[in-house]
């Protein structure tokens, strides 16, 4: 799946307004106005892309930033702890599957529980078992890791929208 597509379908779930989404980006550290995030929104037929060069791509450095941005933008800035030095928004690790940083960074950003994100896949007719889910939501490297796939990213998008749109 492409992070176009993830953006687009995560913005009609969660119902974010082009104006919202600079706001998410500049949160996140990338600095967009709204006829840039039409251009990255933008559809285009495979023939067309060659032709286009009004569209902005989204790349995976902007995608992090977005996601980073979205949790700010639902949780707020978390503070630092006393004595503890201010740390900046942990960047994706290069080799993170981005299936799996979508699914943790939304999870964090909606604050669900594991239960809510089972309910969501229902939601989408998929059943993931809680040892599947927390497969995926692990760090890569941890001997139970399991790379997301693209029908678990696109029927987690898919549930997200029956769950917040109806």
């Amino acid at each position: 799946m492409e992070i176009k597509d993830m953006l687009i379908r995560l913005r009609y779930a969660l119902e974010i307004k082009n104006k919202e989404m600079v706001e998410i980006f500049n949160l996140g550290g990338v600095e967009v106005t709204v006829p840039e995030v039409v251009q990255i929104l933008k559809k285009t037929d495979d023939e067309e892309e060659e032709e286009n060069d009004d569209q902005i791509k989204c790349t995976t450095s902007m995608f992090d930033s977005f996601l980073n941005g979205l949790i700010i933008n639902k949780r707020g800035v978390q503070e630092p702890k006393p004595g503890m030095p201010n740390a900046p928004a942990q960047p994706s690790q290069k080799g993170e599957h981005i299936n799996n940083l979508l699914l943790k960074r939304v999870k964090i950003a909606l604050s669900l529980t594991t239960e809510d994100m089972l309910d969501i896949f229902a939601n989408a007719g998929l059943t993931v078992t809680k040892g599947e889910l927390g497969a995926l939501l692990r760090k890569e490297g941890h001997k139970n890791y399991k790379e997301c796939g693209d029908k678990f990213a696109r029927n987690f998008l898919k549930g997200l929208a029956v769950r917040y749109r109806g």
